[in-house]
């Protein structure tokens, strides 16, 4: 009988496959990138053969990743069947939210534990926005996805709406839009197209668009934002909590819609519980 691979290297793997990138992977894993790569490179070695190929831009899957990618799923999927038709009835609720959402999404659970301790709940954070109740075992979560092509399972908490913050020692040098030009852009994603989009609204041209720092979550970049070492971008509702405390301002009113929003969505073919309905219609009573 051939010797299987490691479950844990293979987990990872696959969570690893989704992505095609180590950073992301170890977030979602709560380990390091060291050892996410460890655990690749020891599952390799087991196999005999890369299932990545690293590369200067990232990593992309060889056949044979491709193959045992689609093997692993197949294999969890099981796994996450087994537990939700063998397991215990769960008392505690399981709630699944991306990363982006946290800093709204966090203080208000905790004051939701306080008012309820009678309805617990246990949160998954992912850097994924979509959720998938045929593999993945939540009882609800938090997507970001386009306003247009919610269904009536979905409970709308809010719009995304940009708009530039910084920390108040920065507020007096921003008059106008085009005072940006002097500032660090701060990127709450790889790519730009946040701050393009508030600028195309604003009718103004940065010549140091790109000249900025770019980061990997929401969070990280408004972190850097109030600590006054440039101007980020992000969504009014999602940095309401810095903004009241006074960590970030907004120097400009305009803010600006994306098409996209923030939803509570439960699985398909079940109706909430009576503890999951409550705590739905409370975090809806608090976006609104």
């Amino acid at each position: 009988m051939k010797r299987l691979p490691p479950l844990p290297a293979l987990h990872t793997f696959w969570v690893t496959a989704q992505c095609c990138n180590f950073t992301r992977a170890a977030e979602q894993l709560h380990i390091t990138q060291g050892a996410v790569s460890r655990q690749i490179a020891g599952l390799e070695s087991h196999l005999g053969y890369p299932l990545f190929q690293r590369q200067a831009r990232g990593l992309s899957l060889t056949d044979e990743g491709r193959e045992w990618s689609l093997r692993a799923q197949q294999v969890f999927g099981l796994i996450g069947d087994a537990v939700e038709q063998i397991g215990r009835r769960r008392e505690t609720l399981q709630l699944k939210a991306s990363t982006c959402v946290m800093r709204w999404l966090l203080p208000r659970l905790m004051q939701w534990q306080q008012e309820r301790p009678d309805v617990p709940v246990e949160l998954t954070t992912t850097v994924a926005y979509t959720v998938d109740f045929r593999r993945e075992q939540f009882d609800a979560a938090v997507i970001y996805a386009p306003i247009a092509e919610q269904s009536s399972r979905a409970r709308h908490l809010f719009d995304e709406q940009l708009t530039p913050v910084c920390a108040p020692g920065l507020l007096e040098g921003l008059k106008t839009p085009e005072d940006l030009q002097r500032q660090v852009l701060l990127h709450p994603t790889r790519d730009e197209r946040d701050w393009a989009l508030w600028l195309k609204a604003a009718g103004t041209r940065l010549g140091n668009l790109s000249q900025g720092h770019h980061f990997e979550t929401l969070d990280l970049a408004m972190t850097v934002a109030s600590q006054g070492s440039g101007v980020a971008i992000g969504d009014s509702a999602l940095i309401g909590e810095d903004l009241k405390a006074g960590r970030l301002v907004m120097p400009f009113e305009l803010k600006v819609s994306t098409g996209m929003g923030y939803y509570l969505v439960y699985p398909p073919g079940t109706e909430p519980t009576v503890g999951l309905e409550q705590l739905m219609n409370w975090l809806v009573g608090q976006a609104q």
